[in-house]
C-alpha cells in the first residue's frame, strides 16, 4: 500500500510572481523552513514559541527602561552637584559682601558715613 502524502504544487507557466513584493514568500524562500521541519510546522510548537518570543520582547524593553532611567538618574545627580556648587559660591558671596566694612564701602559713594560712637539711648520720663 502507498503511503499518503502531498502533492507538489504546479507553478504555472505564464505568470512568474515576483516574490520580492511579498515579504513572507521572499523570507520562506530564503529560509527554507520546510526543509528544517517537513512539510508543514507542527501547531504545537506555535504558543510556546510565541511565548518565548513574548518574553525576550519584556526582556529587551526592560532593559531599555532601567538604561534610561539611569541616564536621568546620572543627569539628575549632575544637575544637583552643579546646583550645590551654586549655592556654595552664593553663599559665600552673601557673607562676604555683608560684613560691616563692605558695606560702608558700598554707602560711601553715597554720602553716608559710619558712625564712630555708639548710638544715645533716648529714655522719657512720665
Amino acid at each position: 500500500m502507498r503511503k499518503n502524502s502531498f502533492r507538489k504544487p504546479i507553478k504555472p507557466v505564464g505568470k512568474v510572481k515576483k516574490s520580492w513584493l511579498n515579504p513572507f514568500a521572499f523570507m520562506e524562500q530564503k529560509l527554507d523552513i520546510s526543509g528544517l521541519l517537513g512539510e508543514q510546522v507542527p501547531v504545537k510548537l506555535v504558543p510556546p514559541f510565541l511565548y518565548a518570543a513574548f518574553l525576550a520582547m519584556l526582556y529587551i524593553w526592560s532593559n531599555h527602561q532601567a538604561e534610561n532611567t539611569i541616564r536621568k538618574i546620572e543627569r539628575t545627580q549632575q544637575e544637583v552637584e552643579d546646583l550645590r556648587a551654586d549655592v556654595t559660591t552664593l553663599e559665600a558671596e552673601y557673607m562676604f559682601s555683608s560684613k560691616q566694612s563692605e558695606v560702608a564701602k558700598k554707602i560711601q559713594p553715597l554720602g553716608l558715613v559710619e558712625l564712630e560712637e555708639p548710638p544715645q539711648r533716648i529714655v522719657l520720663e512720665k
